[in-house]
């Protein structure tokens, strides 16, 4: 069940910049998202639409001098992380909030044994002895269901399959039982067992720890899974949010609808598989108004203005005025 505390993490109006050619472009542009103790947000959209560096913006690993946070608030348990030193962010990473990210080869360190990387984050943050540290480290371990734990204790990385290391990356994430978890597309290098594996840990270890988990994915089948809420992001915006239910039952956006349209359908012989035409735009040249109008088959008369989110049903937002106007005519006729 979702918790109706006060949120855990709240970004306000956020924008993530990059100096291009002497200029700064916005590649997360005025996002706001909320979580709640216990409650899982899907962060949806193509490679090249911002999900990741918006993780990376409330983690504080924007890379600098290259890029910066321009405006906006990160809100963890009421402590905004915008203005901190790096030093005080330093002891929020790894403790209150972590993140797990998608190919755990490259993000565990081949030369550590995996018990000494999991104990890490409990030697700096807890303050724990060594001896005290190695048994945590090995509980946690344990409880993400690595096989033989104890004896696999000192094996290194390489030692270990893909599945195993991203549940290793998990333990790592645990270990110090952080509020908030970010999860930067952790199945994808993964095959649709073990996805399935990992899905039903997170959702497991989630639960358990009352965790509030910012899971980002391109595979809507993973959403329906895993997440309470969507978050649907083009170009560096939201462009529709609401409950899954709702999201998947009406998808009001046409960016939405077209993630949908191009999802395999197995009851479906010989179906032509549909395509977005077209691509993301690149951060120097977004256009003016709607993001999606040019590779959008709705696209129509003030297209060409820029779109707010707004209503489309309880507690369902949309950046589009085309589907805000069909709500609104909808209204009237049953008025």
């Amino acid at each position: 069940m979702v918790s109706t505390d006060k949120p855990v993490l709240q970004v306000d109006n956020l924008r993530t910049e990059f100096r291009i050619g002497g200029t700064w472009r916005a590649a997360v542009d005025g996002v706001s998202l909320t979580l709640r103790r216990g409650e899982t947000l899907a962060l949806v959209g193509e490679s090249g639409c911002g999900k990741s560096m918006t993780a990376l913006s409330i983690m504080g690993l924007v890379p600098r001098p290259a890029g910066r946070i321009g405006v906006g608030r990160i809100l963890l348990d009421g402590t905004d992380l915008v203005p901190l030193a790096e030093e005080r962010l330093e002891k929020l990473r790894g403790n209150r909030m972590a993140m797990i990210f998608q190919e755990p080869m490259t993000s565990l360190n081949p030369v550590m044994t995996i018990g000494d990387q999991v104990a890490e984050s409990l030697l700096l943050h807890r303050g724990l002895s060594r001896t005290e540290a190695n048994r945590q480290a090995l509980a946690v371990l344990e409880e993400v269901k690595i096989p033989s734990a104890a004896r696999r204790f000192d094996d290194y990385p390489h030692q270990f399959s893909g599945g195993m290391r991203q549940r290793v990356m998990i333990a790592i994430a645990l270990a110090c039982e952080p509020a908030l978890l970010l999860a930067d597309e952790p199945t994808t290098a993964l095959d649709v067992t073990i996805q399935a594996q990992v899905l039903g840990l997170l959702a497991d270890l989630k639960g358990r720890h009352g965790m509030a988990m910012l899971f980002i994915t391109h595979n809507l089948g993973v959403v329906a899974q895993i997440a309470d809420r969507v978050a649907v992001m083009y170009a560096g915006q939201i462009v529709e949010q609401g409950p899954v239910e709702r999201i998947f039952a009406a998808p009001a956006h046409p960016y939405t609808r077209a993630l949908f349209a191009a999802i395999p359908r197995m009851d479906l012989e010989g179906q032509h598989l549909a395509a977005i035409p077209g691509r993301v735009p690149p951060l120097d040249a977004m256009p003016a108004g709607c993001r999606f109008a040019p590779r959008c088959s709705l696209a129509q008369a003030g297209c060409e203005r820029p779109q707010q989110l707004a209503p489309v049903g309880d507690e369902h937002l949309a950046r589009c005025h085309v589907a805000t106007g069909a709500l609104q005519a909808g209204a009237m006729a049953h008025a």
